[in-house]
């Protein structure tokens, strides 16, 4: 917890009921986003707390847990306002985490820049299953024997007596090529499989392409990625796009209002005060490949319907219902 962040919380102290600092870099007071227990005024189950060089809210009660950021811009946005402009004159994004370079503790890659495989445009069943999709063909590339490629550069699989083609989807942090992503052409049970060849390079794709500054669309998938303008996609990663530099990220989750896993990471996105798409209820398609297939502006539907909060709340409830 740096000076920035306790000045703030210093701040705002007198709008907390029942604040008190516990020990260094750890408050508690009473959760101003559910209110804590109506029954019992004394209960303070609201905590600010240092994760490494970042400093996170979480209430014990409700469940909301959020980065000091946005937990500022949910109780006085103009304090929020004011808390992100020192931090970006201190090289820190809006979200409050230090926007540094990710220190990798890897050997020198064996390769950086270039794919030892075809690209998919030069495959003929590649090129027509990605153009079938309306996908670019020139932006993936094609293994033949995915599993024993992926060997040679990354001991990965014990076994490859089960080997098969798929589509490799690069991913790419600062020019280098840090993991693959093979998706299956045909039915099975794994459409993807990722691979990361070095274990604390992000699992993103498109990252190399963004406008960190400007809102960054994060869809579900590399290939409904690139339907959108500034957008990447998450290939197993934990959310945290933060420490990769997007200050706005705005959430573009499929569109299954019956499933749980993706109702559960609306929700969790909305209690911590990001931007979500939720999807309009004419839209019947579940994924933005399907929109686009079905002839849908994707792009001017999805900045139509970007909300967070409040609005958010109630937007969500009602699509769940769908």
């Amino acid at each position: 917890m740096d000076l920035v962040d306790s000045k703030f919380i210093g701040l705002v102290s007198s709008r907390l009921q029942k604040f008190k600092k516990i020990k260094t870099n750890l408050y508690n007071f009473r959760c101003p986003i559910c209110g804590d227990s109506q029954k019992n005024k004394s209960k303070t189950r609201g905590y600010l707390y240092s994760v490494k060089a970042d400093v996170n809210f979480r209430c014990h009660n409700c469940g909301a847990s959020m980065t000091l950021s946005n937990f500022l811009k949910t109780i006085d946005p103009v304090i929020h306002k004011q808390y992100v402009f020192e931090r970006f004159k201190d090289g820190h994004t809006g979200r409050g985490t230090v926007v540094e370079d990710p220190k990798f503790n890897f050997e020198t890659p064996i390769f950086k820049k270039t794919i030892d495989l075809p690209r998919a445009s030069e495959i003929p069943i590649a090129k027509k299953y990605l153009e079938k999709r309306k996908l670019d063909a020139t932006k993936f590339y094609f293994a033949k024997k995915f599993q024993q490629w992926v060997n040679s550069h990354k001991q990965t699989f014990d076994t490859i007596h089960r080997d098969e083609s798929r589509i490799i989807i690069p991913l790419y942090y600062k020019k280098d090529l840090v993991g693959v992503q093979g998706r299956s052409l045909g039915p099975n049970s794994v459409k993807y499989i990722t691979t990361i060849f070095y274990d604390e390079a992000p699992k993103i794709y498109g990252l190399d392409d963004i406008r960190t500054r400007d809102s960054v669309y994060i869809t579900e998938g590399p290939f409904d990625s690139t339907f959108l303008r500034n957008s990447i996609a998450l290939c197993g990663a934990d959310g945290d796009v933060g420490k990769w530099g997007v200050s706005t990220p705005v959430w573009v989750y499929d569109n299954e209002p019956r499933s749980k896993e993706i109702t559960a990471r609306i929700s969790s996105t909305i209690d911590r005060g990001d931007k979500v798409v939720i999807w309009p209820n004419n839209i019947y398609e579940k994924d933005i490949n399907d929109m686009v297939l079905a002839g849908h502006d994707v792009q001017s539907i999805v900045e139509s319907n970007i909300y967070d909060g409040l609005e958010a709340n109630l937007k969500f409830t009602t699509w769940k219902r769908i």
